[in-house]
C-alpha cells in the first residue's frame, strides 16, 4: 500500500504530506539533546557529590534521558534537538504526539545505560540496531517506531 508517497509496512502509518525525518538529522538531533542532558546530568551528580560513582552516573544519564525524551515527545511532539533540526514525532495512525505509554517503549532503549557493567554495550547494539532499521526502511521508522506502535519522526 502506498501513502504520501511512500511504500507502507503493515502497522505504519505516514501522515498526508509529511516527509520521514532520514538518519542523519535524526542522529544530529539525538547528540543536540544529549549535551543538554549530559549539562543536567553533570548539574546532578555534581551537587549530590557522586561523580565518580559511575552506579549514580548510569542511573543519572539512563534515567534522565528516558525521562527527557518521554516527556518533551509526549508534551510537546518534539525534543529540543529535534525542534532545532525541524523534526517531531506523531503517534501511530498520525496522531500528533505519542502518548506515555508509545512514548515509554520508543525510549526503553535510553534505560540500558543503568545495567552495571553492560549496560553501554547493550545501549550500543540497541542504537546500531535503530539505526540500520531507520536506514532500511522507506518510511524512515526504527524498531523502536515499530515496538511503540508505529510512531514516526517527520520533518516539520
Amino acid at each position: 500500500m502506498t501513502t504520501g508517497g511512500f511504500d507502507q509496512q503493515p502497522g505504519t502509518y505516514i501522515a498526508s504530506g509529511g516527509q520521514p525525518g532520514g538518519l542523519l538529522p535524526r542522529w544530529l538531533a539525538r547528540i543536540i539533546d544529549g549535551i543538554l542532558i549530559g549539562i543536567v546530568a553533570f548539574v546532578l551528580a555534581f551537587f549530590t557529590d557522586t561523580l565518580s560513582n559511575v552506579w549514580v552516573t548510569g542511573l543519572f544519564t539512563g534515567a534522565l534521558t528516558f525521562i527527557y525524551y518521554v516527556a518533551f515527545e509526549t508534551t510537546q511532539g518534539w525534543t529540543p534537538g529535534k525542534k532545532v533540526l525541524g523534526l517531531h514525532v506523531n503517534g501511530p495512525g498520525g496522531a500528533a504526539k505519542p502518548t506515555v505509554q508509545q512514548s515509554a517503549v520508543r525510549n526503553a532503549f535510553t534505560l540500558l545505560p543503568i545495567i552495571p557493567f553492560v549496560g553501554g554495550l547493550l545501549g550500543v547494539i540497541a542504537i546500531l540496531v535503530i539505526a540500520v532499521t531507520i536506514n532500511a526502511s522507506p518510511t524512515k521508522q526504527g524498531k523502536h517506531d515499530e515496538l511503540a506502535g508505529g510512531t514516526q519522526v517527520l520533518k516539520s
